[in-house]
This record gives C-alpha cells, sequence and structure tokens, in this order.
C-alpha cells in the first residue's frame, strides 16, 4: 500500500502577502494622480483664458458715450 502523495500548500510569506495590498492600494493611487494631473491642466488652461480676457480688458481704449 502506497502513502498518498503530500501536497505541499504555498502560503504566503508576510513579504508577498504585503506586496499584494500594496498593489491594490497603489493602483487607488495610480487613479488619483491622474485625477490631479487632469484637474491641473484644466485649472492651467482657465489660468491662460483669464490671462487673455485680462489683457484684452486692459488693452481696449475706454469709448465715449
Amino acid at each position: 500500500m502506497q502513502a498518498a502523495p503530500v501536497r505541499a500548500i504555498a502560503i504566503p510569506s508576510f513579504t508577498d502577502a504585503f506586496r499584494g495590498f500594496e498593489s491594490l492600494l497603489m493602483s487607488g493611487a495610480r487613479r488619483n494622480a491622474w485625477s490631479a494631473v487632469l484637474e491641473d491642466r484644466r485649472r492651467a488652461k482657465d489660468r491662460v483664458e483669464t490671462e487673455h480676457v485680462l489683457e484684452a480688458a486692459a488693452t481696449r481704449t475706454p469709448q465715449a458715450t
């Protein structure tokens, strides 16, 4: 009679578990970083548009009424 083969069960080490958890957190961090980049771009565009409006208003000559 042969003994049943012993199965090796891979138990993740603390380091492996931590890396997996870190990976989950970092995916959210990347999403958050990309949102911040897009928001910065939007603010920069708004700032440029505001500068153009202010320059146009400053160079406009007053009209006689």
